[in-house]
């Protein structure tokens, strides 16, 4: 059985692509620096096939959610945010623990998109390099011709003109560079995919339109996903199901209708008469 087999495997008897229990981050204060608790207490699950939305203010710790369960954490990212209570399950893995060679197979079973695109893309690389990254790192045979059909298809899905090919990412404005890290999480058809804020700088005359092919993509690969928000009419394009984050913990939970028809906390209630408004 090959790594990516046994990880498939173990993917398979877990109920859960994501399964967070009691779980709390913090990130280390520097010198002179107290450290900063980020999330506290959070449990949550997302099934396979399942996207769950989330959304809060500056600061809630949406960003760290996603980074953590990206298995970017400060045993593999310097400054990253460090687990320090509970549990965190990610495609079967157990995130606190998890050993080198899966840390690789994560890599290539989760599609990742920060809030700046930037610390993903390689500036090194083309916009058609940064695609193909990952197919080659999957199987190094990969014939060029193939994996440049793979990459303009993802290209051209994601509202991108083939001439963004040959272009390095400074080139691109911040939007191009989101489409263009989206592209490069979901050429792998990934069984997670972690977005946060995935139309950021975007143009809000194709903001739609990216939404829905992410919808209509993980409708059909059937991927879970976990995708960050600040805009509840974005998160409706993609979800039904809403986490509320306030002040790294959840105060809200459940069906997008539910959680604001009946708010249970003061930052719900504010989030609902927006949405209204």
């Amino acid at each position: 059985m090959t790594a990516v087999d046994h990880v498939r495997s173990t993917i398979e008897l877990d109920e859960s692509t994501v399964s967070a229990r009691d779980l709390s981050v913090r990130y280390r204060g520097g010198e002179g620096h107290a450290a900063v608790q980020a999330l506290t207490g959070i449990s949550l699950d997302i099934a396979p096939g399942e996207t769950l939305a989330v959304i809060g203010e500056a600061g809630s710790g949406k960003s760290t959610l996603a980074t953590v369960m990206a298995g970017l954490t400060s045993r593999t990212v310097p400054r990253g945010p460090e687990i320090t209570g509970g549990s965190l399950s990610v495609l079967g893995i157990d995130v606190r623990r998890v050993r080198r060679r899966e840390d690789d197979e994560l890599e290539l079973r989760i599609g990742y998109v920060p809030q700046d695109a930037s610390t993903v893309l390689d500036p090194h690389l083309t916009a058609g390099e940064n695609v193909a990254l990952p197919l080659f790192q999957r199987n190094p045979k990969l014939a060029k011709k193939v994996a440049g059909g793979i990459v303009a298809e993802a290209i051209d899905a994601m509202h991108l003109t083939l001439a963004t090919i040959p272009l390095y990412p400074h080139e691109l404005s911040r939007g191009q560079r989101q489409r263009l890290a989206l592209a490069r999480a979901l050429v792998l058809e990934p069984d997670l995919l972690i977005a946060d804020e995935p139309t950021a700088g975007v143009d809000a005359t194709i903001r739609a339109s990216i939404l829905d092919h992410l919808a209509e993509v993980q409708r059909r690969r059937r991927f879970a996903a976990f995708i960050v928000s600040s805009e509840v009419g974005e998160i409706r394009r993609l979800s039904d199901r809403l986490a509320v984050l306030h002040r790294g913990s959840i105060v809200g939970m459940g069906r997008i209708d539910d959680v604001l028809g009946d708010p249970t906390h003061p930052y719900v209630e504010q989030l609902a008469a927006l949405a209204r408004g």
